[in-house]
């Protein structure tokens, strides 16, 4: 993976993870669906704002179905899914679901663009598999399935078409462009939760608001403009491998900053993590 790809796929994986603790916040003045439309009102106004002073011209419009059903799959279907399916599932569980992601993704890369792993690749995907399911037996409380359980993993699947999907129009748009038009355009059906949304904002503790807006320009338009960079120049199942760093940053982030220490399983399933993510990146290639 190329360094500049390769450093825009971590700071993608950074926000990402600290993603988990504004959603939280979030929620403590915000309804998952309200949560998640006002995240992306935020985040579709600072890219609108960004490509109007960057002049970034409006997308074909012979390619607006297709820009649409990709906003759909990595916005809308999943960002809702995710927060409505954490409701009933366990954190572990819910971990260990979005884990499958990058499986998904390496199998649809193989099927939809040829993309190929080598046996080291499939083993350092499986490897970091395990550390997933090890951090989430570690700091999930127990990995308990409920009905939602359903939602997290459509979620998982959601997002892995779409990294899938966008990469053949990278050939007529650039990462910043594709970037704009998904997340606006997924921003659009969520609509949908306006209904109440002006009192939600009016009645929300100061500090769950500013988390909102916290998640709309960073983990949300910062960091999708940096992951689509990354992936308009690496193939998208050795890419994806990355995801698995967001749990042990999450770890992380949760002891620097809340001083939640992590569990003795969590620490050896972020090391197996680690080298899983390793593995793929240098021996993945075909």
């Amino acid at each position: 993976m190329e360094p500049k790809a390769l450093l825009a796929g971590l700071v993608t994986i950074l926000f990402w993870a600290s993603a988990f603790a504004g959603i939280r916040a979030g929620l403590a003045g915000y309804g998952p669906g309200h949560l998640t439309l006002l995240r992306f009102l935020v985040a579709s106004s600072a890219l609108l704002l960004y490509a109007r002073l960057a002049r970034i011209p409006p997308p074909r419009r012979e390619d607006l179905p297709r820009l649409f059903l990709l906003g759909v799959l990595g916005i809308t279907f999943y960002h809702t899914a995710l927060n409505f399916g954490e409701r009933t599932v366990s954190a572990g569980a819910a971990s260990l679901l979005i884990a499958s992601g990058p499986v998904f993704t390496a199998l649809l890369s193989r099927f939809l663009l040829g993309e190929r792993l080598s046996l080291w690749g499939w083993a350092g995907i499986g490897l970091a598999f395990l550390g997933a399911a090890l951090i989430a037996f570690g700091e999930g409380g127990g990995v308990r399935l409920e009905p939602g359980a359903v939602l997290i993993l459509g979620a998982a699947l959601s997002t892995s078409f779409y990294f899938v999907l966008q990469k053949p129009l990278f050939a007529r748009y650039s990462a910043r462009e594709m970037t704009v038009y998904t997340l606006v355009l997924g921003t659009l059906p969520l609509l949908v939760f306006a209904p109440g949304l002006l009192e939600a904002v009016r009645k929300a503790p100061l500090g769950a608001t500013l988390s909102v807006i916290y998640l709309g320009l960073f983990p949300g338009a910062l960091a999708y403009l940096t992951w689509t960079y990354a992936l308009s120049r690496t193939p998208a199942s050795r890419l994806s491998s990355l995801l698995y760093l967001s749990p042990v940053l999450a770890i992380l982030i949760g002891y620097l900053w809340l001083g939640e220490a992590p569990s003795f399983l969590a620490l050896w399933g972020g090391g197996l993590a680690l080298l899983g993510v390793g593995v793929v990146n240098a021996r993945g290639r075909a």
